[in-house]
């Protein structure tokens, strides 16, 4: 694309509609019929400007200290020229830059901590770019301090900043030093390597006589076999889509896609393998399949590190997000003696809420979303899915260096006592914005109507209990399941979870949430009168 094209596409660019949450993300490559682009290399140049001036604000350090921003990628095809073109902003804003080159999210993270100061660390600040799961088309930028990542109204601000210096400047050109480059991966995985060391009683090679097969997705998570499992002893034959290709050709990195975990699964049947561990693109989310093919994802990873963390610290309380079942909550609460404090859909949601419980006296160690985005007290509250295996790992090596077991059996048997539903299901109602009973409040106040009338449908209904302490939509009990009506973070959908003992019971807590809903015009419900349907 030439800079003309470029200048006329980010000239029309809504900055305001990259943000995502606590994250940047927008459409970085042609190709898609219908998704422009609008993460160009010349609105990424504006975005890293404004996170440097945000970053001098912030830290408020003399003026005599220079500032350094290191900046990594995933595997993505527009990652080069993205972190060109963020390198280029904040050198631009007279700050440092420090190129990692591929790296995962929780790497850059644990950049802003480190301290060695022969690979310039800590960092005062640090840029991911990356859109996780997201098709190849898609890219995005993820920010930290030694804080954490970055919120909301973080992200609000950095885009603000933004848009003023495009359209200030919109070409920033310079003529200064180049940024540093620095393997920083190999810090990371030494890190990761020790912490398994350690909780192995500081044995060299903990993991000896194991077979772990690894599934990278072509995304970023391809070091976990040769740079963390092969120097802790482990064989790691048979792991797979290790090379970094950003189109994903063999199947999405993401741990919650069925075609992803059925191919983790068939590698460590087909290796017979002990484990087999799956990472999305930017290694922040991971799941598990133990040797009988069974995986260790959703409510599943959820129970086993709550199992590992309340054996460490009793009594602590287990944040997740809003869909967990009811049956994680009877395990962590009944089985295991925790506190199961269930919240907002959301990553970030779910972290700030389990360290905002420590700051008001509730003692809490884990905070963890059913995506697999998991977060420890003791790793700095970061969501690192390179970590929660390493806790899966320190597990298996301790139980075979006690004589406990050997093999996931043992990571198997930590959740045996689970109960899970026979149904699960998840629908999405789409809200018509364009409808005429839409109002002046949007989608938001729509789909709050919607809710506000099932509260009141289910008040009615002896069959059904609503829950007495939620956080987010309405949750209900009844017919041996439950259902959780909610509006999504971002778009104008009101996703419909529903477990159930039986297909026949899921029917009936589909059909009250129909009742309550089916007259709303602008609410789209052929996806649930399809399933009463059957």
């Amino acid at each position: 694309m030439s800079t003309k094209e470029e200048s006329t596409t980010a000239g029309k660019v809504d900055f305001k509609k990259l943000q995502n949450g606590s994250d940047i993300r927008g459409v970085a490559v042609a190709g898609v019929e219908g998704e422009p682009v609008n993460l160009t290399e010349e609105t990424t140049v504006a975005i890293a400007a404004a996170f440097a001036a945000w970053l001098v604000d912030k830290k408020k350090l003399p003026s005599t200290t220079k500032l350094r921003i290191a900046i990594g990628h995933d595997s993505r095809i527009s990652a080069a020229s993205l972190q060109a073109a963020a390198a280029k902003g904040i050198l631009g804003a007279g700050l440092d830059v420090v190129l990692y080159g591929l790296a995962s999210t929780p790497a850059m993270f644990n950049s802003t901590i480190t301290e060695r100061e022969d690979i310039l660390c800590p960092v005062h600040g640090a840029i991911m770019i990356t859109a996780s799961h997201l098709p190849w088309n898609r890219n995005g930028l993820k920010f930290f301090t030694n804080e954490g990542g970055l919120g909301k109204s973080n992200i609000s601000d950095i885009l603000t900043r933004a848009a003023k210096i495009f359209s200030e400047n919109p070409l920033i050109s310079i003529g200064m030093k180049e940024a540093r480059k620095i393997n920083y991966m190999e810090q990371y995985t030494a890190d990761l390597v020790n912490a398994v060391r350690r909780g192995a009683g500081g044995k060299e090679r903990p993991l000896e006589g194991f077979h772990i097969v690894v599934d990278a997705g072509n995304g970023a998570g391809g070091f976990f076999a040769a740079s963390v499992l092969e120097p802790l002893g482990a064989v790691t034959r048979g792991s797979q889509f290790l090379e970094p290709d950003g189109m994903f050709p063999n199947h999405i990195p993401n741990p919650e896609d069925k075609k992803a975990m059925e191919s983790i699964t068939k590698a460590v049947l087909e290796q017979k393998a002990d484990l087999g561990i799956i990472f999305d693109t930017d290694v922040d989310r991971a799941a598990a399949v133990d040797s009988s093919g069974r995986e260790l994802n959703r409510n599943r990873l959820i129970a086993l590190m709550a199992a590992i963390v309340l054996a460490e610290h009793p009594g602590t309380t287990v944040v997740t997000d809003s869909v967990t079942s009811d049956g994680l909550t009877t395990f962590i609460e009944g089985k295991l003696g925790g506190k199961h404090h269930r919240f907002k859909r959301g990553y970030k949601n779910v972290i700030d809420e389990g360290i905002r419980l420590n700051t008001i006296g509730e003692d809490a160690h884990l905070a963890i979303e059913t995506s697999g985005h998991g977060a420890l007290k003791e790793n700095h509250w970061l969501d690192d899915g390179a970590y929660l295996m390493v806790k899966l790992l320190i597990k298996l090596a301790a139980a075979k260096a006690s004589g406990e077991g050997h093999g996931s059996q043992v990571l198997s048997d930590l959740i045996g006592e689970l109960k899970e539903a026979d149904i699960t299901t998840e629908l999405r109602f789409k809200i018509d914005q364009s409808h005429p009973d839409i109002g002046a409040g949007g989608f938001r106040d729509y789909g709050e109507q919607v809710l506000s009338n099932l509260d009141k449908t289910v008040a009615s209904d002896p069959n059904l209990k609503k829950a007495s302490v939620n956080y987010e939509g309405i949750r209900v009990s009844g017919y041996g399941g439950w259902f959780l009506l909610r509006l999504s973070l971002h778009d104008p959908v009101l996703p419909l979870n529903i477990e159930a003992p039986s297909q026949e019971a899921a029917v009936k807590l589909g059909s009250a949430v129909l009742a309550a809903v089916h007259e709303f015009g602008a609410l789209d419900v052929t996806p649930l009168q399809k399933y009463i349907a059957g």
